[in-house]
């Protein structure tokens, strides 16, 4: 009785290890997936094709002539809420050099307005309801996952789509790299 027990105990271990590690990959290749213009899995182009509520009212549309960085994010989450410093950073530094980031969020209009101003964010927040989901699916974000941000280059030309945090020094890199 006592060897039964045992053995069914070892075997509900092994199913939780190999939940844990299925889970663990899944997690892993959110974060370390990147995206290249391109790559079928998102158009080369989004232009002013994209177009969503302003948080003032009104709608926005991606600036074309300007690098853009579109930031999927939402209030609740933890590893976006840590990013938006360094990107409110980032766009005080990249302005005057034709940089603009846009932050889009499916989430409560009022909590959005409310983290944007306790963060001091110094570019748009747009929010939206499923089509926010739905872009950032087609940018490349098949699992849904957030933080996921998309650089797109002074035509609507996609550069990169990103999953999980970007961290301020290597954004720094890489807009240095493409907004001279």
């Amino acid at each position: 009785m006592a060897d039964e027990a045992l053995r069914a105990r070892g075997s509900d271990i092994w199913i939780w290890a190999l939940v844990a590690l299925a889970t663990a990959s899944v997690v892993a290749l959110a974060v370390v997936q990147r995206n290249r213009a391109g790559d079928e899995r998102f158009p080369a182009r989004v232009g002013s094709a994209v177009e969503l509520p302003l948080l003032g009212g009104g709608k926005g549309a991606l600036p074309l002539g300007k690098v853009t960085l579109v930031d999927f994010w939402a209030t609740w989450c933890a590893p976006c809420r840590e990013e938006m410093p360094a990107f409110a950073r980032l766009q005080s530094r990249w302005a005057d050099r034709n940089v603009q980031f846009v932050g889009l969020a499916n989430d409560d209009p009022r909590r959005v307005e409310r983290f944007g101003k306790e963060l001091g964010i110094p570019y748009p927040l747009w929010v939206g309801g499923d089509e926010v989901g739905e872009l950032s699916k087609r940018l490349g974000n098949r699992l849904g996952v957030l933080p996921h941000t998309v650089l797109v280059d002074r035509d609507g030309q996609v550069l990169e789509s990103r999953v999980g945090p970007y961290s301020e020094s290597l954004l720094e890199e890489r807009l240095q790299a493409i907004a001279k």
